[in-house]
């Protein structure tokens, strides 16, 4: 594959020859002085309080400058202009190199005091928007880093976000969306494993508006990189797809980085990596080794790098003037460039209205309430008796038609999880970038957190699904929980979600995967046990603007289970199966349900009158008024045991014992595995005439729960 590299520019040949004060040539041109105003309000910051990961910040203030000064495309007094540059930092503990440049450029909301509270111990309810890492809530954050990795799979979404907008959209003379992705990276994001999938995914899909920086230090947290990784990273991203370019002096000349950058722009049909030489800790006494990677640095250090700015060594926290309105010009220059887009968007509108009026609802989210008139309308009774995988997957196919918002794809289970495509719609370089589906090939956790990059890019333009089996939830548990963390809709889909799956065995029963994701904040996971149901969830992750969901889909054919409601589910737990004066009450969900119901029919006919109740999600349960809970799962001592093919831990805060796993599946037929683990009719009457005969008329609830 082509690579390049930059040479050394006039600058860094004359710092060679004249040998100036660690690396600086004698006189400093306007460049240079943005860079020690940067690497200065660093210092600051990591002396403040006490420490900071500025080590890396002061080695990236070269590449940074080159950034915010000369390529990237934003608006500081509108962080949210739609046609902006995305930047992601990836290696997201050094969140003061992106805090300091946003105020050096002129966001509004990074004033200095903000910075002050960089490290702060936060006492007395104090609060600051320059966390350690950086978090997506905030005016100038893209997306929220910080697990090393992540941030490399948020980019390659929100490339996939741009050149599917530009696809659609763009018109000859009209390139209303010109949006480029740069990610700054380190070695350990190099390193991960989600990284590798989403580099090798990129790759793959041509994204030539993607450019990855690589702060090629050459320092990890422990020690020397060749302690622990001696690889050809230039020769991966190569084999990967990707346009290499190098530069050699990364720590001072700004010019040479430019012309990198610069150069990127021109690379078409690839993706580009750049390696930046760099040097960690840059002119302090532990420059270039593991110690300068976090903590506070030596004060003469720091007192000569001002003397070289013509600085007070005793003053902190103030920019020069020169600098100061040398990075200050990018704020009406970013704004000049959005009236220039806007007049772009007016004549677009002027020449293409179809097209434009469907952009200007993307770019507002705006998706219509077509698929909700479908969704309350559509009669379930059409799918009785189909398992809920097979349900899902035709509510999908007409959905996809028309939610414009929706978009993604599968790991490689596409056929498992029953989504269908037309293959005009593929997002690929080969067929159209305007296409909507996403083949993510056998790469788990990357397509989770590729589908936050996607979510991210503007809210509600996109609605990106995943899909694989529940066991493999594992793999993308982490872009996930950040998904969550960040709060971006995304609507994950896993199939084979109980020992059902069978013949497969152990490995792929997710008799434990439940438990996780019912306990992620800001998730909804919902197990819906029929085709009424599965409706009904699809309403809930449909109608969420605030964080992702997960629906939990069986492979089996359902039993019958009376009285389930597409709006039931809404309320998380609800009452399938009622009976005066009862002296039990089952609850389950999903694949496990109808086998609660047939056991509650047997139980009561011989005069144990017993209730069910289904409950799909615990998440929408806990919202409900304490009054409706208490009649769902009554407080007055009364038996009530949760029966479902999982470990039962988070059901203990609703019952009073569980019928459930406590060890993994086996590799059976599945209704062996129901007889095999006491979950089918037979085996859950038996454990609970045991349990009911151990209490002996004692209350339940103070007997505490049990494991049956």
């Amino acid at each position: 594959m082509p690579s390049t590299t930059i040479p050394e520019t006039n600058g860094a040949l004359d710092r060679k020859r004249q040998g100036s004060i660690k690396g600086w040539r004698e006189s400093l041109d306007a460049d240079d002085h943005a860079v020690l105003a940067l690497r200065n309000l660093v210092f600051d910051l990591c002396l403040q309080n006490g420490g900071g990961h500025g080590g890396s910040a002061i080695g990236m203030a070269a590449i940074g400058v080159a950034l915010w000064k000369y390529v990237m495309r934003y608006n500081p007094s509108n962080p949210d202009w739609f046609d902006r540059d995305r930047f992601v930092l990836s290696n997201g503990h050094t969140s003061m190199f992106l805090y300091a440049l946003n105020h050096l450029t002129g966001f509004e909301n990074w004033t200095m005091d903000e910075l002050k509270g960089y490290g702060s111990a936060k006492t007395d309810g104090y609060k600051t928007i320059c966390h350690s890492h950086p978090e997506i809530e905030i005016p100038g954050i893209e997306v929220t880093t910080g697990p090393l990795g992540q941030g490399v799979a948020n980019a390659v979404g929100l490339a996939i976000a741009s050149k599917n907008l530009a696809a659609r959209y763009n018109r000859p003379e009209f390139d209303v969306v010109q949006s480029r992705i740069y990610c700054m990276v380190g070695d350990g994001c190099l390193m991960e494993g989600i990284a590798l999938e989403s580099i090798s995914l990129a790759g793959s899909l041509q994204l030539d508006n993607l450019v990855v920086i690589y702060d090629n230090n050459q320092v990890t947290c422990d020690g020397p990189l060749d302690w622990i990784n001696t690889e050809d990273v230039n020769a991966k991203m190569r084999a990967s797809g990707w346009h290499v370019i190098d530069v050699f002096e990364g720590s001072y000349d700004v010019q040479a980085i430019v012309s990198a950058l610069k150069l990127a722009i021109t690379v078409k049909g690839q993706p580009v990596f750049i390696n930046i030489r760099t040097v960690i800790g840059l002119g302090t006494e532990v420059a270039g080794t593991f110690k300068a990677h976090h903590g506070v640095f030596d004060k003469i250090s720091v007192e000569e790098s001002k003397r070289l700015a013509g600085q007070d060594p005793s003053v902190t926290h103030t920019i020069p003037e020169a600098p100061l309105a040398y990075f200050k010009e990018r704020k009406a220059f970013g704004e000049s460039l959005e009236v220039k887009w806007n007049n772009l968007v007016s004549n677009h509108s002027a020449a293409y209205p179809d097209v434009a009026q469907a952009f200007e609802l993307t770019r507002k989210g705006d998706n219509g309430t077509e698929w909700l008139n479908i969704l309350q309308q559509i009669d379930s009774s059409q799918f009785q008796g189909q398992a809920t995988r097979e349900v899902n997957g035709a509510l999908i196919e007409k959905i996809w038609k028309i939610h414009p918002a929706m978009c993604g794809g599968g790991a490689d289970l596409v056929t498992s999880n029953k989504v269908s495509y037309t293959a005009s719609d593929v997002f690929h370089p080969t067929v159209s970038y305007a296409g909507r589906f996403i083949r993510y090939g056998i790469r788990e956790h990357a397509m989770a957190a590729i589908s936050n990059g996607i979510a991210a890019y503007n809210p509600g333009t996109f609605l990106p699904i995943t899909a694989t089996f529940l066991i493999f939830y594992l793999y993308a548990a982490p872009g996930v929980r950040m998904g969550a963390l960040s709060h971006l809709p995304v609507i994950h889909f896993a199939t084979h979600d109980s020992f059902a799956e069978g013949q497969n065995g152990p490995t792929h029963q997710a008799v434990e995967v439940d438990s996780l994701y019912r306990a992620m904040p800001n998730l909804s996971y919902i197990r819906p046990c029929d085709a009424e149901e599965t409706i009904g969830a699809w309403i809930l992750a449909l109608s969420k603007k605030t964080g992702p969901s997960l629906l939990s889909l069986g492979r089996d054919p359902v039993g019958p289970v009376p009285a389930t409601s597409r709006f039931g589910v809404a309320k998380g737990a609800y009452v399938v199966k009622d009976e005066p004066n009862a002296k039990l009450t089952l609850a389950s969900c999903g694949t496990n349900l109808h086998y609660a119901v047939a056991a509650a029919e047997g139980l009561t006919a011989d005069g144990i009158a017993t209730r069910v109740v289904s409950a799909p999600s615990f998440d929408h349960f806990d919202k409900e008024e304490q009054s409706y809970r208490d009649s769902v799962f009554p407080r007055d001592g009364t038996p009530i045991v949760s029966v479902e093919e999982y470990i039962a831990t988070t059901w203990a805060r609703y019952v009073t014992a569980s019928i459930g796993m406590t060890g993994y599946g086996y590799s059976a037929s599945n209704p062996s595995n129901y007889e095999r683990f006491g979950l089918d009719t037979k085996g859950i009457v038996a454990k609970v005439r045991k349990y009911i005969d151990e209490l002996d008329g004692e209350n339940a609830r103070i007997a505490g729960w049990r494991q049956l």
